[in-house]
């Protein structure tokens, strides 16, 4: 069973980067909560399948379809460089 005392709330402090007032740590009351969720382990889980996802729906995706697009020409006539199918852009990560 986990203990909060003055060692857990510097090691919370510096791991999430976040410095407490005295006042502050005074008002937190993780033992009660870290309390409430250990009752989690004493759940009986034996037949309840695993699940990823709460809802039983799975994602429902639609057919490709070839449409017609943008004319390539128009969209590349105001690019600064281009090859004739693609816009040419500086390299941004080295080799």
């Amino acid at each position: 069973m986990i203990t909060v005392d003055e060692k857990l709330i510097k090691y919370l402090e510096e791991s999430s980067n976040l410095s407490l007032s005295d006042e502050e740590k005074s008002k937190l009351d993780l033992q009660k909560s870290i309390d409430f969720i250990s009752q989690l382990a004493t759940l009986d889980t034996e037949n309840v399948p695993e699940r990823s996802h709460p809802f039983d729906h799975v994602n429902d995706f639609r057919d490709d379809v070839v449409i017609p697009s943008f004319n390539r020409e128009l969209i590349l006539q105001n690019a600064k460089e281009h090859n004739g199918e693609m816009f040419i852009a500086p390299r941004t990560v080295g080799d």
